[in-house]
């Protein structure tokens, strides 16, 4: 983990070098007071020599003023440098959200994922810049101590030296007890930040179900979790600090017991007494600096575990020999196809489609209809490859989609699912999520066939209104038109449309409906409805069911069948 991390410091390694420069020199100008005050007053004073005591004062003046420049160089290019590697992280993190599978994201809540990504790599910054920056300013002040403390009085030194492997036992024994107290408290913020995230984004929902105290008592379980835990880390940081705080403070003493009855007995004069008093402080400066910022080591490094666990999960994978699929026709063909959510060795995970034989010509129109939990929209889900099936193989135009590279398998594939998502952004930004570079023109041709464009029109801003968080300002039907212009824009070969029409209302249905045929031409359509009146002039009508395909035929042979279709076709249409 330290290889993979000290990695990040390689593109700013001329900034740390500065950084690590400065430091130095700060930790030069804090040995040289100790030997210019043992000179006054062994020399200077008994002597009178006003003249060099007033040199020497001022040359101390200015390696103060060095100081100052060089503390704020430290802690505004320090902090930049932090800054940077924390950017490079949350940089590569995100490409690799954007690269695993849809499985990941089943398994994990959006807000766990946000607080690795944000409050992790925060302290991972704190870390990146005051850990080397500390570490080095402590080790060579901890060995210019050691020195000038020898050069002093080289027995003083070794008394002082012997009190440092019981320290460094019990950092080591305390160590693992606040790393374990650290990684709970992460899990606990990060499960505190999901709760807050599910709780805000469907605060319309809770609501409208009065369910308040519902979502506040889930939130106060979470954060109480939260709270026991954080305790428990700041118990095991409260046992770490007091106990290094007492060695440390009995350091500070042996050194003065011992130094005093050295000079009583006329082993050192006062002005070495005084300068070995001063270094033996700036000795335990250091200790007591890595004792303040453990807090922020043990923050730093757990934070950067997490960040790898997210590195560590296995990419979409292609397989040996993917090529670019080209431009499809869009001859879809399941073969034997079974596929599982769950652990397909677990007894207890139910295949969701079992061998599965199905085949959609290219350029057809093909519905799929039947009870929910029939696997209709996992089927939408395993052609464009978000899951890959366990057994079986799923092939366009002969060419079995493993073998295609899923960014190409995708660019010929038009989705509009049920649950429509809208970014952040204006409308126009939205459309054009299709086709990023489609001009105005097209994006307008797309609203017109998704009969969306005067609506747009009639708003202040036009095409450049905001859109609200996941789409909040606009109605389920507008959202729901928006997201069915991205595909006019898209103009793909293969559609996929789940529910595309759910949310509209009937006249506007109609005259999407009619637009989704006319796209359909000549395109292979795959439609799964609850509304049959959607789906009526299908090429093909598929009755899917947990057991599989159940009947398939046009509307009307699947009316005159009297089967499953024809049952579900006169209940809605009962009146």
């Amino acid at each position: 983990m330290l290889k993979s991390f000290c990695s990040y410091y390689k593109p700013h390694l001329r900034l740390l070098a500065l950084d690590l420069g400065a430091s130095f020199l700060v930790a030069l100008c804090d040995l040289f007071y100790p030997m210019v005050t043992r000179s006054i007053i062994n020399d200077y004073v008994p002597d009178r020599n006003l003249r060099l005591i007033l040199i020497w004062s001022a040359a101390v003046l200015l390696i103060y003023a060095a100081k100052c420049g060089l503390n704020y160089f430290v802690q505004y290019k320090g902090h930049v440098l932090g800054v940077r590697i924390q950017g490079d992280m949350r940089r590569d993190m995100f490409r690799k959200l954007q690269k695993l599978p849809f499985s990941f994201y089943d398994e994990n809540k959006t807000g766990k994922i946000m607080s690795r990504l944000i409050n992790d790599l925060f302290d991972v910054s704190e870390l990146a810049h005051h850990g080397p920056e500390s570490l080095f300013i402590s080790t060579v002040s901890l060995i210019g101590a050691f020195v000038m403390l020898s050069s002093i009085n080289l027995y003083l030194a070794l008394i002082l030296f012997a009190l440092i492997p019981p320290v460094v036992l019990f950092a080591v024994k305390t160590r693992s007890m606040m790393q374990e107290a650290f990684r709970r408290s992460r899990e606990e913020i990060a499960e505190v930040n999901a709760n807050v995230e599910t709780a805000i984004s469907g605060i319309r929902v809770s609501r409208a179900y009065t369910a308040e105290d519902s979502e506040i008592a889930k939130f106060d379980d979470a954060n109480e979790r939260f709270k026991k835990v954080r305790g428990m880390s700041y118990k095991a940081m409260g046992i770490f600090h007091s106990g290094m705080t007492f060695m440390t403070d009995f350091m500070y003493l042996a050194v003065l017991v011992s130094g005093g009855l050295f000079f009583c007995f006329g082993k050192i004069n006062s002005g070495d007494f005084t300068a070995f008093i001063l270094y033996t402080v700036m000795f335990i400066k250091p200790i007591n600096n890595l004792v303040m910022i453990f807090e922020q080591i043990q923050n730093g490094m757990t934070g950067y575990a997490r960040f790898e666990e997210i590195m560590r999960v296995s990419c979409e994978q292609e397989s040996a020999g993917a090529e670019d699929a080209g431009t499809l026709k869009g001859d879809i063909k399941f073969t034997g196809v079974t596929f599982s959510y769950g652990d397909p060795d677990d007894p207890a995970s139910k295949p969701v489609i079992s061998n599965l034989d199905l085949s959609i010509p290219a350029g057809k129109t093909v519905a799929l209809v039947g009870p929910s939990g029939g696997g209709k929209t996992t089927l939408c889900h395993l052609i464009p490859r978000f899951y890959d099936t366990i057994s079986g193989s799923i092939t366009i135009d002969g060419t079995d989609i493993r073998d295609m590279t899923r960014t190409s398998l995708r660019r010929n594939i038009g989705m509009v699912a049920q649950d429509v998502f809208l970014f952040n952004g204006t409308i126009k930004e939205n459309i054009a999520y299709g086709n990023p570079d489609a001009t105005d023109d097209m994006i307008y041709d797309a609203a017109k066939k998704a009969n969306i464009h005067d609506y747009v029109c009639s708003l202040e801003k036009g095409y450049d209104t905001e859109v609200g968080e996941r789409g909040i300002k606009l109605s389920g039907g507008q959202k729901q038109r928006i997201s069915i212009a991205r595909v006019f824009l898209k103009n793909p070969p293969i559609l996929i449309l789940d529910e595309a029409t759910s949310a509209l209302d009937n006249a506007t249905e109609m005259l999407i409906q009619q637009s989704l045929e006319k796209l359909s031409e000549g395109r292979t359509s795959l439609i799964v409805a609850h509304r049959l009146s959607t789906i009526k002039h299908a090429d093909e009508i598929i009755v899917l069911t947990r057991d599989g395909v159940a009947e398939r035929g046009t509307h009307s042979q699947l009316i005159e069948k009297d089967g499953i279709y024809a049952g579900l076709y006169r209940y809605q249409f009962r009146e």
